[in-house]
């Protein structure tokens, strides 16, 4: 009687799995559609404003600015322009996480909490042109420059979250490994390290995207190749279609950075947390 009444129930489980998956389905369709739709909407209206409300050369429509970058693509201006930016961005942001990580972890010490606690006020609180602008000023067209910028405008969004994350540390746990006599390696390893991924993660996602900020900001101001640079250039020849062609790919592909490359990371060092939440 068991068995007949597990095999009897067994259908209607996978029914209701399947029922959830369509829901998911549905779901993911109806967000999908709705932001594409956005998109097409957008488009459709700048196209058509582009020669009848405003004149074609001050405001290109997208059909233009789609042929403009395949023209400046053959001319090799995207790769070398991104490949500067990008190298300035991993140089800069790379130091920028890591020095953020080190001071965060400095502040649970209450002597270098207060040695750190104006310095990261005012990298939160001032707004990043400022330091664009004084690094500008004091290196011109040297690297050094945006690196700088970089490391002041986005430290402290790394260090506020680490710094949130070793406060809310398992204390428990690291009592409970102490008294059993586990090595500070191991305990890192397994306890704090985990315990702080989510925070550092945050850290990295936010102070990526205001870093892409910085670095075509000082392009802008003071570099002879990159991103920011063929703005400033294609802004002052007036040409608006390679102006807003620049825009764009920088949104798309910065948009291409944080939605799949960064995010793909982050699912694929939790997912230790879908198996749980699947089981």
């Amino acid at each position: 009687m068991a068995t007949d009444t597990k095999n009897e129930t067994q259908p209607t489980r996978v029914t209701e799995e399947d029922l959830a998956k369509r829901a998911r389905r549905k779901e993911r369709f109806q967000i999908w559609f709705w932001r594409l739709l956005s998109y097409v909407i957008v488009l459709t209206i700048w196209e058509y404003c582009s020669g009848r409300v405003l004149e074609e050369a001050l405001l290109p429509g997208p059909i233009r600015v789609v042929e403009t970058f395949f023209d400046i693509w053959d001319k090799g201006k995207i790769p070398s322009a991104f490949q500067a930016t990008l190298t300035r961005i991993g140089v800069g942001f790379g130091l920028s996480f890591f020095i953020g990580a080190a001071v965060g972890i400095l502040m649970q010490s209450k002597w270098w909490a207060g040695f750190f606690k104006d310095a990261v006020l005012i990298s939160l609180a001032a707004p990043g042109l400022i330091w664009v602008l004084i690094t500008a000023i004091i290196f011109g067209n040297r690297p050094i420059g945006p690196t700088i910028a970089i490391i002041l405008t986005t430290f402290a969004l790394v260090t506020v979250n680490v710094s949130e994350g070793i406060k809310a540390l398992p204390k428990d746990l690291l009592g409970m490994s102490r008294a059993f006599h586990i090595g500070v390696v191991k305990r890192n390893r397994h306890i704090v390290i985990p315990h702080l991924a989510p925070y550092l993660f945050t850290g990295l996602r936010f102070g990526f995207s205001i870093a892409w900020k910085v670095t075509v900001l000082t392009e802008v101001f003071s570099s002879s190749k990159g991103i920011g640079f063929e703005m400033r250039i294609s802004s002052q020849l007036f040409q608006m279609d390679e102006f807003l062609t620049w825009i764009l790919t920088f949104f798309f592909f910065a948009l291409f950075l944080e939605k799949v490359v960064l995010e793909a990371i982050e699912k694929r060092y939790f997912r230790w947390r879908q198996a749980v939440t699947a089981s």
